[in-house]
């Protein structure tokens, strides 16, 4: 099946992935206008009246990029919907959203047709993100037009399938669009995706340590001076297995190689409360590829590198 002409403005398959807290209108806008698809969480933008300004914020700066630059149009950007039912603040953000006729939105945490009918009546899609087959029929099934592999050291929130099943299992059976995650941070990477049989890289750990991010720089720097040694996988913090930096568990005076289990029913995804706030700020998503992230650099660096990458392995595979 044809990818979507959404995507036609990529210079590059990859989708940079919504980090909560981190992501913002500066960045999304430079991994946008550097030619792949940027994307934040709608509930990054607090209070919720400020979804407003970031979204004619985005939707203005790249109209002028592509007035300015014909010869390179920017990427499509994406807006993350937490679907869950704690999030108090979906109904809003997606009327936000209808109005600046979002053309990519990603949801999390559930999957809704409501939610697919109503992002397809403004003429969006839709990407999901699963971590297993079950969850991928699922959402499919609910109207999703694309899907979200989320393997094995992905940042965050994570499964524990390989890329290698994952992608395998889906494509016996799903032939839209599909972005593969977990631990891709290279251009090398980018490219074993596509031969495993995604359509897109979905990228995020590495775009922590850009200059644009909204992450602090402790954290940055924990991701430049980090390897997969320093990830850890718990529970804990959200209730939901994700993947973190072991520095900032310790500073919060916790031991990372002995983490309690954490319980689903006692935090907040949607509104980000305190849980989920000190999840995210405090204790520091990350995932396993970040060995190959040896400085903070513009995010736009961050894609040329991937594209030269992408490129050299092409040549040496001997591929057109």
């Amino acid at each position: 099946m044809p990818l979507p002409s959404v995507f036609d403005g990529l210079r590059l398959p990859v989708i940079g992935a919504p980090l909560f807290i981190i992501s913002n209108p500066k960045l999304v806008i430079a991994q946008c206008t550097a030619g792949v698809v940027g994307s934040m969480p709608a509930l990054n933008a607090r209070p919720a009246s400020q979804l407003d300004e970031w979204l004619a914020e985005i939707t203005e700066t790249l109209a002028a990029w592509n007035r300015d630059h014909p010869d390179r149009p920017a990427a499509p950007f994406a807006i993350n919907q937490i679907v869950h039912k704690s999030n108090d603040r979906l109904e809003h953000d997606m009327q936000v959203c209808a109005k600046y006729k979002v053309p990519i939105v990603i949801t999390s945490l559930g999957a809704r047709t409501d939610v697919n009918d109503a992002v397809h009546g403004w003429g969006g899609i839709v990407l999901h993100d699963v971590i297993n087959d079950t969850f991928a029929h699922k959402a499919v099934d609910k109207g999703a037009d694309g899907l979200i592999a989320v393997a094995a050291g992905a940042g965050g929130h994570a499964g524990v399938k390989s890329p290698f099943a994952l992608v395998q299992e889906i494509r016996e059976w799903f032939d839209g669009p599909l972005a593969l995650s977990g631990a891709i941070a290279t251009g090398g990477g980018v490219l074993a995706a596509q031969a495993m049989g995604a359509d897109f890289a979905y990228i995020g750990s590495a775009f922590i340590a850009t200059d644009e991010a909204r992450a602090s720089d402790a954290y940055k720097q924990a991701i430049v001076d980090g390897t997969s040694d320093d990830i850890v996988y718990s529970s804990l913090f959200t209730g939901v297995h994700g993947n973190y930096l072991k520095p900032s568990i310790r500073a919060a005076g916790l031991d990372p190689d002995h983490l309690p289990e954490g319980d689903l029913k006692t935090m907040n995804f949607g509104g980000g409360g305190e849980g989920a706030k000190k999840a995210w700020k405090d204790i520091w998503g990350c995932g396993q590829g970040i060995g190959a992230v040896h400085a903070v650099v513009p995010a736009a660096e961050l894609v040329a590198r991937l594209q030269r990458e992408h490129d050299a392995t092409r040549a040496r595979l001997g591929l057109r």
